[in-house]
């Protein structure tokens, strides 16, 4: 059993959830971090009803993934990747036991700093916390489970103002906006585009 928890884990690992991480914040003031805004906890609440199922998915003796059901179904799977004990993924699924919302402390601190959603297993949406704030400021879009566009509010004013639009895995053309009135003002297009798949 714990062997093929471990292969499921190094899958999940595998897979890249963890792709694109920011790198290490800077470290807040302890007023900043009282003004901070209170952000999701990353671990779930245990509902009346659920049971818990505790596993030890790397060996080593501790429990690293919590599997929560309701009535036999499996509504929520949190899992500490890094094994310091701390939850740092938490997963949520529908009634079918379809992935529908993810949350992540990508930087191990104890705070959601991304949340996915995904509509019928695929990922439809993301949002990320750059500057560990509390608050969503950069916006990912998918389409088929395929990043198609990235939004960042850069300057931190409550709008969007950088845009990035991809197509066949990269970026085709950015838009800035370089006023602050929330239309691109600037286009840069990629200099080398992506070749079009074949049909």
């Amino acid at each position: 059993m714990a062997s093929s928890n471990r292969l499921i884990f190094l899958g999940f690992l595998a897979a890249g959830v963890l792709s694109g991480c920011a790198g290490q914040k800077p470290a807040e003031t302890p007023d900043a971090v009282r003004k901070r805004p209170e952000a999701e906890a990353i671990r779930g609440k245990q509902e009346p009803g659920e049971t818990v199922t505790e596993l030890d998915a790397n060996g080593d003796g501790r429990t690293d993934v919590w599997e929560y059901r309701l009535k036999d179904v499996l509504v929520r799977k949190e899992l500490d990747l890094n094994w310091d004990g701390r939850v740092d993924v938490t997963q949520y699924m529908d009634p079918q036991g379809a992935k529908v919302r993810e949350v992540m402390d990508l930087d191990y601190d104890g705070k959601v700093d991304a949340t996915y959603h995904y509509a019928e297993g695929k990922r439809t949406k993301g949002e990320r916390d750059l500057d560990g704030n509390g608050k969503a400021d950069s916006w990912l879009y998918y389409e088929n489970d395929t990043l198609v566009r990235k939004e960042r509010d850069a300057n931190h004013d409550g709008r969007v103002d950088y845009w990035e639009y991809w197509e066949n895995g990269q970026v085709d053309r950015i838009g800035e906006d370089l006023d602050g009135d929330g239309t691109v003002d600037q286009w840069t297009r990629n200099p080398n585009p992506a070749a079009k798949p074949k049909e």
